[in-house]
């Protein structure tokens, strides 16, 4: 009997282990070999819902697992955690990896020293063989080097582990002596920017958010963002924008007090940008994040304008018969745009994974692209997107109108009708729609899909007007909000050809 073909995946999330669960589902171990190496502690989690568990949303970790390394392995993946990929031999069809210290049993243990840890005189470093290769590393957080950035008390938000670290640290938490609030300064005021704010403002800190752009949530136009804007500070948060942090202050432990760069081990004080202070007690960083390629570029794997991996619609790596890759790691075509963009979300890393592993498996599966939606939220706000910005059609050489639309979640006489504004985007002469921001309460954000399946299909603003949608007063006025912005949408197209 010929020997199983081997697929080895590198990376334990969304995008490797979905293709690795699809894979063996076409296929069984007799018949096509899985290997997958991950470097951290835990497999196939939700980090989207890290600021949800911070902020008491999600009660349980262990919530936001979808499948433990066990699982995988009791359906013949053998998942090796705590184990890292350092090289890639393209030519010669394999992978070096290198066990780390911990456990690397897929059970999370700060010290690596408890039952079961692997000690220093155990790690091994191999060769792994592959007939087919699948790059699922994922993205690195932006982490500029600024003085006192690794201080105690600086806090990332990428990982399982980096949540659990902040979560220990906010429980060990002290107030003051005269029972003040702590302080929180969250750098950054994207998606996780403002979803941290969030969760630190429902665990009682005084929240100051500082951001470099003259909004946040630069995913938005800066009229829409400045609604983000006036909402937070109306629900007591500071918001501090075209602020450049500079520095992190930290007092050293052995220096009485005294301010330092946290290079020894000092612990957080305050944030500096270049004309004020702001003291905190925790620092989030929130500043985004960047396609970790560091194999594949070394590789000389492809790569586009953002550093991520470029593929064909199967997610094969370009010029790469058996090299897939898939989630945070790839540029992914902008349906709109027609240009490859960095758009790092879980909702393309599983259906990218499903793609990969059919075509492993036997089956055939593509992956056509984006139109860019997603959907946020702080406190009570709900923030949404599909499309392009403004600068994002400028960029493209597009000409546009854009309009924006005032209306109401539900019949304006019902119980509880709230207020939202629409903006849409609409080629001029053709009027097809380009994009929609909305920004509401209840009821808002989840409309912004009605404008990504128009965008989907090709639709044009005025195609939207007549479509068919749920009506009743508890649920929408007659005519839904996107619709209003759609009908605004065609009439500024007709008027200026």
């Amino acid at each position: 009997m010929a020997a199983a073909r081997r697929m080895v995946v590198v990376g334990g999330d969304a995008a490797g282990m979905t293709a690795a669960s699809q894979a063996r589902r076409l296929q069984g171990p007799d018949e096509l070999e899985i290997v997958a190496f991950e470097r951290g502690d835990f497999s196939s989690y939700s980090a989207c819902g890290i600021p949800y568990w911070i902020g008491g949303d999600v009660t349980r970790r262990d919530d936001l697992i979808a499948r433990t390394p066990e699982e995988h392995r009791e359906r013949g993946i053998d998942l090796r955690m705590r184990t890292e990929v350092t090289a890639l031999d393209l030519d010669g069809g394999r992978v070096r990896a290198r066990e780390l210290p911990g456990r690397g049993d897929g059970t999370e243990d700060g010290t690596g020293t408890g039952e079961g840890a692997r000690s220093g005189a155990e790690l091994r470093e191999y060769w792994t063989e592959f007939d087919d290769l699948v790059l699922a590393t994922g993205a690195r957080p932006t982490r500029p080097p600024l003085p006192g950035i690794d201080a105690e008390g600086v806090h990332g938000v990428q990982s399982l582990e980096d949540g659990q670290a902040l979560l220990n640290a906010l429980e060990r938490a002290d107030r003051g002596a005269d029972g003040a609030a702590l302080r929180a300064v969250v750098v950054g005021a994207g998606y996780i920017g403002v979803e941290m704010a969030e969760a630190l403002v429902r665990r009682k800190y005084e929240v100051t958010v500082l951001d470099q752009a003259p909004q946040p949530m630069t995913t938005l136009d800066p009229d829409m963002g400045e609604l983000v804007r006036e909402s937070m500070c109306d629900m007591g948060m500071e918001v501090v924008t075209e602020a450049a942090v500079t520095a992190i202050e930290t007092a050293e432990p052995d220096a009485g007090g005294r301010k330092g760069d946290g290079r020894n081990g000092g612990r957080v004080t305050a944030v500096t940008t270049e004309s004020a202070r702001y003291p905190a007690d925790v620092v989030v960083l929130g500043l985004g994040v960047a396609p970790e390629t560091s194999l594949a570029r070394e590789a000389g794997l492809p790569l586009g304008a953002s550093g991520g991996l470029l593929t064909d619609l199967a997610m094969r790596v370009r010029g790469r018969e058996n090299i897939w890759a898939g989630g945070d790691c790839v540029e992914v075509l902008d349906l709109v745009s027609g240009r490859t963009r960095h758009i790092a979300l879980g909702t393309h890393a599983n259906k990218q994974g499903q793609v990969i592993g059919a075509n492993i498996g036997g089956g055939y599966g593509t992956f056509p692209g984006v139109v860019g939606t997603a959907v946020s939220k702080v406190c009570d706000l709900e923030i949404a997107r599909t499309g392009l910005l403004e600068a994002q059609a400028r960029a493209v050489g597009l000409q546009f109108v854009t309009v924006t639309a005032e209306a109401t979640s539900r019949a304006g006489y019902f119980p509880g009708s709230r207020p939202m504004r629409v903006k849409m985007l609409a080629e001029r002469g053709t009027g097809k729609l380009l994009g929609a921001q909305i920004v509401g309460r209840e009821g808002a954000g989840k409309r912004v899909d009605i404008a990504a399946v128009a965008l989907t299909a090709g639709m044009t603003v005025e195609q939207m007007t007549f479509l068919d949608l749920g009506y009743a007063p508890p649920f929408s006025p007659v005519w839904d909000p996107v619709l209003v912005a759609a009908r605004k949408a065609t009439a500024a197209v007709k008027e200026r050809g």
